[in-house]
């Protein structure tokens, strides 16, 4: 693809930002000029990367042509080739997932949230191994968790469990794992030694903020209930779990892991608006979309996204057709082998529809 068009179209687009960064009134608009102040950094960095390709590919370009040499000079251009070919391969991606367009919740946080499918106790149990993986993931991308509400099992595990997930990027990286995970192994519990298959429903929503959805009182009934199941962090006996249903649509959330109930109400409001607003993100993305899409962002929570089967060892995610036997590392959170795969078809998706609409152009 022809970089090139993209890239003038960011230059184009940084003069104007900078001719109105120097307007003496330009911080009069809060909103306005911290979102300008963005975009200024954004584009600046992509700039600051394409130069950095483009030198990177005339120095390979001039290493090929001194390693033709029999000198010592040629050996040493000759060693340095590979390393050269990997910054570019690396730098190159990135450049192209920076030009390309891009969801505009990518930069946000994110609420997981896991649900205990098909499969009773098993479920659950993968349900609570599926926390796991995702809170050691976030720790090995430098993120933070919050531990946001849950309904425990009473065998250790999760009916549903909902965390926070803060950081860089965090939504970018997150939202592949929209969908259905399936597991197929032979559950503590069987005496007869058969393979036994159960779901858990992953959701990945970016957080909202109060500007995205505004909840208003006569939309909303709370009401305060005993907190139920086995136990969560901090579940008490007392009336102080709360169940918000936001009247319009009949959508019901219920936080209880809360230390009082004024907590509890305001991490549901938390949960509730994301909610919304993921709502309110798909709705947009089908009436701009000529298809959907198949890797994320479908919000088809019923489609069965990827299958861990213990007794080969093997993860498949089906959206790409990519099958890893690192089962241990995998459920030990390193997962960066699908999300690397996933953009990459991502990408290509995007490529595809970027050259279409410069052909029309």
């Amino acid at each position: 693809m022809d970089y090139g068009y993209l890239i003038a179209k960011r230059r184009a687009r940084f003069d104007e930002i900078e001719t109105a960064m120097s307007e003496p009134d330009f911080f009069s608009d809060q909103e306005r000029s911290t979102t300008l102040s963005r975009e200024h950094q954004s584009i600046k960095k992509v700039l600051g990367m394409w130069e950095e390709y483009q030198r990177l590919l005339t120095e390979l370009e001039d290493n090929r042509e001194l390693a033709k040499g029999t000198d010592e000079l040629a050996e040493m251009a000759a060693e340095e080739i590979p390393q050269l070919e990997k910054d570019i391969e690396r730098l190159g991606s990135e450049v192209q997932y920076a030009l390309l367009p891009r969801d505009p919740s990518e930069e946000r946080n994110a609420l997981l949230e896991i649900r205990a499918g098909a499969g009773g106790d098993e479920a659950s149990l993968f349900a609570g191994e599926l926390l796991r993986l995702y809170q050691n993931y976030a720790s090995s991308r430098g993120w933070k968790t919050q531990h946001l509400d849950s309904s425990p099992s009473d065998v250790g595990g999760f009916k549903e469990v909902v965390i926070k997930v803060t950081g860089e990027e965090v939504f970018r990286y997150l939202k592949y794992e929209s969908g259905v995970h399936r597991v197929q192994r032979v559950p503590a519990t069987e005496t007869q030694g058969r393979i036994h298959t159960s779901t858990c429903t992953v959701a990945v929503m970016p957080e909202a903020q109060e500007v995205d959805v505004v909840l208003k009182p006569e939309d909303l009934h709370i009401q305060a209930t005993r907190s139920g199941g086995s136990g969560g962090q901090h579940v008490n006996t007392t009336d102080s779990a709360v169940q918000i249903t936001y009247l319009p649509t009949g959508l019901q959330v219920k936080c209880q892991d809360g230390r009082s109930q004024a907590q509890n109400k305001a991490l549901g409001l938390e949960i509730l608006r994301s909610k919304l607003y993921e709502i309110k993100v798909q709705e947009e993305a089908e009436k701009h979309a000529s298809h959907r899409r198949s890797l994320i962002g479908s919000g088809d929570r019923s489609e069965k996204i990827r299958t861990y089967n213990f007794p080969q060892s093997r993860v498949t995610d089906h959206r790409v057709n990519y099958t890893s036997h690192n089962m241990e590392g995998i459920m030990q959170g390193q997962i960066n082998e699908f999300t690397d795969a996933l953009q990459k078809a991502e990408m290509e998706e995007k490529l595809a529809e970027a050259e279409s609409e410069n052909s029309q152009a």
